[in-house]
């Protein structure tokens, strides 16, 4: 079957024009999933794919769950080699603020881009209907070429993914003995810069807290009360200061326990990547690295743990001034967690380490905002290897190992229910402004992108 890949990368060239306007019928369905008015549609995306699917000669049908339908297929032909399960989602972000929209979000245009490149601009061509369709052109090459895929190759997509996916766990659940592969393919991440492509190997996992502080039983006249009654954001924001010390390490009893210094491989080969600090920093209007002081940016955002507050509500926040203090003040707070963490042994720190801080006469409440580990893909796997070959001999550029500050649960879940690891494959840049106005995805990321995966399925053959 590999000795077909010449000419299936050459059909790729050849039908770009028509994988283009598979992909932009595909925008055209507003598939939002976090708005209950694009029901319909949602389920007009799912139905689209499992006709798509079928075209390509799988078993594929539009399955119901308690929100917006999966759609799941499997090939029909008995091939020999490797079982792959390929993950995808197409529910899209809403488009607001839709006036920021140089043209309409569902109707996908290409834009000249200053590097020469094409930009397809539309909501959803980058998250992720034109990463997910890359794969489906690829299969659509083989099965053109050859007449069948040269691996064993499923599907799953999913109209959640933008609404926390909700149905997913159960789904998966239920069905599996039907989705367990050897390895799951996942296209939800990035290149490395814009001509390096790469492989995501290593995924912080998440803990979400909210915490709430009440002192006393009303909000009190600041002039009447001021110094005497406790307020509950000074005592907050006290506690919150208390959880990195100031070389930037995080407070909490055993936070560091399991976590790992990175293996010496990876270290320096991260240490070679073409990464400047200063202008990463700069991007966003920043010049001075903060953190745990000795670790680069680059370990921090990829392999260290983190605690952030990402919200503070106290006392009154409307137009003008009124000197009240509060009677509660809360806070949310999220941990990045790295492989070997414990994200319950984790919220319990957080929580003892609060309540220590709390008088008597004080009350304090928490909120789960759920929690994922840490995941990182066996560098000695067998999959690693030729699938950083094939990326390496598409693009011309040596494949990368990559880690990512944030959480995709879908991993997760696919090694815990179903006992898989995940080659996280993307071909987004970082200057895609998913979930944005004027979102968009070069036509070269679409473009090698069907090939990159063209030539993955031919490595995992051999």
């Amino acid at each position: 079957m590999a000795d077909h890949l010449s000419a299936v990368l050459d059909h790729i060239d050849a039908d770009l024009d028509k994988s283009l306007e598979r992909l932009f019928e595909f925008i055209r369905i507003p598939s939002i999933s976090t708005d209950p008015a694009y029901k319909e549609d949602c389920r007009r995306a799912a139905e689209w794919l499992t006709v798509q699917l079928r075209e390509l000669g799988f078993v594929a049908a539009t399955r119901a769950t308690p929100g917006h339908p999966m759609v799941v297929g499997h090939q029909t032909q008995a091939a020999k080699g490797p079982h792959v399960l390929f993950y995808g989602h197409y529910d899209v972000q809403p488009v607001d603020p839709v006036e920021l929209w140089n043209t309409p979000p569902f109707e996908p245009t290409l834009v000249a881009a200053p590097n020469g490149d094409t930009w397809i601009v539309a909501r959803g061509a980058s998250d992720d209907k034109g990463a997910l369709m890359t794969f489906l052109e690829a299969c659509r090459a083989w099965k053109t070429v050859s007449g069948e895929l040269p691996i064993r190759v499923s599907i799953l997509f999913e109209g959640e993914e933008e609404s926390g996916s909700p149905s997913l766990k159960p789904f998966l659940e239920a069905n599996s003995d039907e989705l367990s592969a050897d390895v799951a393919l996942v296209c939800d991440t990035d290149m490395w810069d814009d001509e390096t492509p790469a492989i995501t190997t290593m995924l912080r996992g998440l803990v979400g807290e909210e915490v709430e502080i009440t002192c006393a039983d009303r909000d009190l006249h600041s002039g009447m009360f001021g110094a005497a009654a406790r307020n509950p954001i000074h005592l907050l924001t006290e506690i919150l200061a208390t959880l990195r010390d100031a070389d930037g390490r995080i407070t909490l009893q055993g936070f560091y326990d399991d976590v790992s210094e990175l293996p010496k491989a990876v270290k320096e080969q991260w240490a070679r990547l073409p990464f400047d600090e200063a202008s990463f920093l700069n991007q966003v209007g920043l010049s001075i690295p903060a953190g745990e002081k000795g670790r680069g940016v680059l370990e921090q955002i990829w392999a260290r743990p983190t605690c952030e507050i990402n919200g503070i509500v106290g006392g009154y926040i409307g137009e003008g001034f009124k000197t009240v203090i509060p009677s509660k003040a809360s806070a949310k707070v999220s941990f990045r967690l790295v492989s070997g963490q414990n994200p319950t042994k984790i919220r319990e720190a957080f929580r003892d380490h609060v309540r220590s801080y709390m008088p008597a006469d004080c009350t304090v409440t928490f909120r789960d905002h759920g929690a994922s580990p840490a995941l990182s893909l066996p560098l000695d796997g067998p999959w690693l290897r030729p699938a950083l070959d094939a990326l390496t001999a598409e693009w011309g550029r040596e494949a990368t190992l990559a880690g990512t500050g944030g959480s995709i649960p879908i991993v997760g879940d696919f090694k815990r229910l179903l006992g898989m690891d995940a080659l996280m494959v993307g071909f987004a840049r970082f200057d895609n402004r998913v979930h944005s106005p004027n979102e968009k995805y070069d036509l070269s990321s679409f473009h090698h992108g069907i090939r990159s995966w063209a030539r993955i399925l031919a490595a995992f053959a051999r």
